[in-house]
């Protein structure tokens, strides 16, 4: 992973420090130049391999973390190295026994069947603290991705309705994701898939025209448009309820009507009839009610009673599937009507997405992908010979290469395309587009068959980076609502946490008028709440959304994170020592426990981002941050800076500026802006 030039310079900073002619194991696996850990991994595995004649290859993925500082900083299972005919144990004594002294490292120790490596505390605070803060933020970054083109595809909310919690889950993971991937060198295009066609527009659209307000969209526009859409929506449900009571009373009547039913049937049906058509009444008068509410010139609006009948068409359903079939044929005045609601919707949530550090190269959506896409995809399944036809509708069966994939419609009997042929069409345009290395979804869980189907059509229609797509999926965010308790938007929640954090910061009049924008600093302490509470946990789980908690600075929140790094600021600020000095601190001076774990701890800062790469999850990150501000915590009532000698408070200042620089790093990689006061 690193150049021969950047290991030319790590070998001549070694031999700076005194290291001269350091002997390491080099291979692309490793980032020798960039992360402490590879550096350690690269002499162990070199020294390891002379003492006990196994390949460097075998023991570099085989050296692992340790759980607790006590068994070291690396550990090997020795059975990992399957070396046969000799017992584990004996060889990790044996192994042990002849390994050399050498400057990484401060002791090797055999327990049982494992070799610990514990590495030199002087050499890491030497290599790991100036690397830092001469780096600055780039620390943990790597050339992996070197030349490779990601795509993360993530948010995708649906166009007129607000941005809530599932919008959320997505939308900071994704980010997160893609963040990473640039700090480890890929090219990242971000795209914001969004749900901006089908019926509901035409639904959308036939009530903004009855009951929209001009000066209401302009102001909100996705509020509005979700408060004329819950209204249509309402309607369209009542006068669904509405038509099929009706048809159940002309059920009943034909059967009434037909010939050679008993007296007794004939009984039972009569009031079966009667208790139907009080029962379509009912529905009918409510149906109207809802109709008049979306349509105040509704044509039945003075109506004293309906023919419940008149439902049975139903007739706002109706209008919007015309009004949708006019945006498919390219009517103008309609798609001029769709295209105003969508430019609008994305105005909205750029705003949003900017308040959560995120941004898009590309937004996207169903409407985007071109007919010509869509056949071509049915084309080529059909040319595969992988769908069947079952009355005039078009399916996989995807049965004979997993029966948990079951089966998947692909096109409607009327020739209208579904949601997995529009995502493979996507794919198809994508993969011309930008030849991508790899594709991420980040989708919920909810739609792990849709996402395993789609998989598993690109590799059955034999498209070579089908491999390459990868889904990532989430849980479920429960109880998310307002702490009013009523339904919640995303919006609502930030605003909420805002005034809830700029309450907390007010209670301390003095540091309060320390902060030059106090509101803007509430409004990212409260952000930091939201998106922290939602990345602690592993992604795949549901989590329970905790006002109490998350408003909370003590435990492992995000406004504890913010406070972290504000004290931080704070150590700096007081000690008034350059930078310049920093650099030239004698690391020497550095002695106690808490010290030497704490820079262990930040050594493993480009692992924990490795991690997080194989593992895609946020909670990699946000468990390392804790852990580092915990043991920063620890190390403020024994490593004082104010009042020691002048050597002593550089080099300790030296530490904390690094565990600042890291934690900074960390939270930004996040998605949040750290603060500086609060």
């Amino acid at each position: 992973m690193s150049t021969p030039s950047e290991i030319e310079t790590v070998v001549s900073r070694l031999e700076n420090l005194g290291i001269s002619s350091p002997a390491l194991y080099d291979t692309p696996t490793l980032n020798i130049a960039g992360n402490p850990f590879d550096l350690f991994r690269a002499s162990i595995s070199k020294t390891l391999s002379e003492v006990s004649g196994v390949e460097a290859d075998l023991i570099v993925p085989a050296l692992e973390w340790t759980l607790t500082p006590d068994r070291g900083d690396l550990v090997i299972a020795i059975p990992r190295l399957r070396v046969k005919g000799r017992k584990p144990d004996e060889l990790a004594a044996e192994w042990v026994e002849k390994y050399p002294s050498t400057p990484f490292l401060s002791k090797v120790a055999a327990k049982g069947p494992f070799m610990q490596f514990f590495f030199d505390p002087q050499l890491l605070y030497k290599i790991v603290i100036p690397e830092i803060l001469k780096k600055d933020s780039s620390y943990g970054d790597a050339k992996i991705g070197a030349g490779k083109r990601i795509i993360v595809e993530f948010s995708s909310p649906n166009i007129a309705k607000p941005f809530h919690a599932g919008h959320l889950r997505s939308t900071i993971i994704g980010g997160f994701l893609s963040s990473l991937h640039e700090r480890l060198g890929y090219e990242v295009i971000r795209i914001n898939y969004l749900g901006d066609w089908g019926k509901q527009f035409g639904l959308l659209a036939i009530a903004f025209a009855k009951f929209g307000d001009e000066a209401e969209l302009e102001r909100d526009p996705i509020n509005h448009l979700f408060k004329v859409y819950v209204t249509v929506s309402s309607a369209q449900a009542a006068e669904k309820d509405a038509g099929a009571a009706a048809e159940a009373v002309l059920v009943l009547k034909a059967l009434l009507e037909k010939e050679g039913i008993s007296e007794e049937e004939k009984a039972d049906l009569e009031s079966k009839l009667v208790e139907a058509e009080i029962k379509a009444k009912d529905l009918a008068k409510v149906a109207l009610e809802a109709a008049i509410v979306l349509d105040k010139n509704h044509p039945l609006k003075d109506a004293k009673d309906i023919d419940p009948a008149y439902f049975i068409p139903r007739p706002i359903d109706s209008e919007a599937k015309a009004y949708f079939k006019r945006m498919e044929d390219g009517d103008e005045e309609a798609l001029a009507v769709w295209k105003r609601f969508r430019e609008l919707s994305i105005t909205k949530y750029t705003t949003t997405y900017e308040r959560l550090n995120i941004h898009y190269a590309e937004y996207s959506g169903e409407s985007q992908i071109s007919e010509a896409s869509m056949q071509s995809v049915i084309d080529l399944l059909q040319q595969k010979g992988m769908l069947y036809e079952d009355r005039g509708a078009k399916l996989i069966n995807f049965a004979q290469h997993s029966k948990k994939l079951g089966k998947a419609l692909i096109q409607k009997s009327d020739g209208t395309s579904l949601y997995l042929t529009r995502d493979l069409g996507a794919a198809i345009e994508r993969y011309e587009k930008y030849k991508f290395d790899k594709m991420i979804y980040v989708v919920a869980a909810q739609q792990d068959l849709h996402l395993a189907q789609l998989f598993k059509m690109m590799e059955l229609c034999g498209f070579p980076w089908a491999k390459d797509m990868v889904h990532v999926n989430f849980g479920m965010v429960q109880g998310m609502s307002t702490r009013r308790g009523t339904v919640v938007f995303l919006d609502t929640i930030l605003e909420e946490t805002k005034d809830a954090m700029h309450e907390v910061m007010k209670k301390n009049q003095a540091k309060y008028e320390q902060v030059e924008n106090p509101v803007e600093v509430a409004d990212l302490v409260g952000i930091s709440a939201v998106m922290i509470q939602d990345m602690q946990s592993k992604r795949v789980n549901n989590y329970k959304f905790d006002w109490s908690r998350m408003l909370s600075f003590e435990g492992d929140t995000g406004p504890y994170l913010q406070y972290a790094h504000s004290r931080l600021c704070s150590v700096e600020r007081r000690a008034e020592i350059t930078h310049e000095q920093l650099m030239a601190a004698d690391f020497s001076l550095l002695t106690e426990p808490i010290a030497e774990e704490l820079i262990r701890t930040l050594a493993q800062y480009p692992d924990v981002l490795m991690n997080a790469h194989r593992n895609y999850e946020p909670s990699t990150v946000v468990s390392y941050l804790f852990k580092l501000t915990h043991i920063v915590s620890s190390c403020y009532n024994i490593l004082w800076v104010a009042g020691q000698e002048p050597p002593l408070a550089t080099a300790r200042m030296a530490l904390y500026s690094s565990a600042r620089e890291v934690l900074k790093s960390g939270m930004i990689l996040l998605g949040l802006t750290p603060v500086e006061r609060m």
